[in-house]
């Protein structure tokens, strides 16, 4: 695994991570920024949203396993992340 990743971890083929945003309404324009990056690449995150926690889960379907566009679109959710105090 990508050690500049550090908040990720790998579970089988997929990387997750959990993210703690400071309110609900940072977490939702934390999911509209990762929505938005996400359509640029064509690829999504499964995201489940619980309150201000995020649970976000990266893999490559039509590859069987893990991509270097998960690992890229992990890089830009850390970003977003970040730049919201998450």
């Amino acid at each position: 695994m990508d050690t500049n990743l550090p908040e990720w971890r790998r579970e089988g083929d997929e990387i997750r991570r959990t993210v703690t945003a400071p309110d609900f309404p940072t977490a939702i324009r934390i999911v509209d920024e990762i929505a938005v990056k996400a359509e640029e690449l064509n690829h999504h995150p499964d995201i489940d949203i619980r309150w201000r926690t995020l649970h976000l889960t990266l893999t490559t379907h039509d590859k069987g396993g893990l991509t270097d566009l998960d690992f890229t679109l992990a890089a830009i959710i850390d970003d977003i992340a970040t730049k919201h105090g998450a």
